[in-house]
């Protein structure tokens, strides 16, 4: 019915130019902060992964060592498996590092 209308607001609308809100594409300096500031947190979170990264590789050569001392025989099969695995935990270091970049380059 046409009250519930009116208590909507819908046929309210402003007439004075002032009263119109008018969207920019600029923002305000805190909201760019804002963002500056979650871009930063962001890139820092993506860079645990590198620390995870380290760990891995340490591990995965830490037990390269003891595979060698146990049965010096498989030396060079035990050296094919740790430099994949080398490779699979590089791989992924360098992908975190990368969504780091990504965070802060190129949003």
């Amino acid at each position: 019915t046409q009250q519930s209308l009116y208590t909507l607001d819908l046929f309210n609308k402003p007439t004075d130019p002032s009263q119109v809100a008018v969207r920019g594409f600029q923002t305000s300096a805190v909201s760019r902060d804002i963002d500056t500031a979650a871009k930063f947190i962001g890139a820092g979170a993506a860079t645990v992964g590198v620390a995870g990264s380290g760990a891995g590789i340490g591990t995965v050569f830490g037990s390269l060592i003891i595979g060698y001392a146990r049965n010096p025989s498989l030396k060079q099969q035990l050296f094919s498996y740790a430099i994949l695995g080398f490779a699979l935990s590089e791989a992924m270091g360098l992908f975190c590092l990368m969504v780091a970049f990504l965070i802060l380059f190129a949003m």
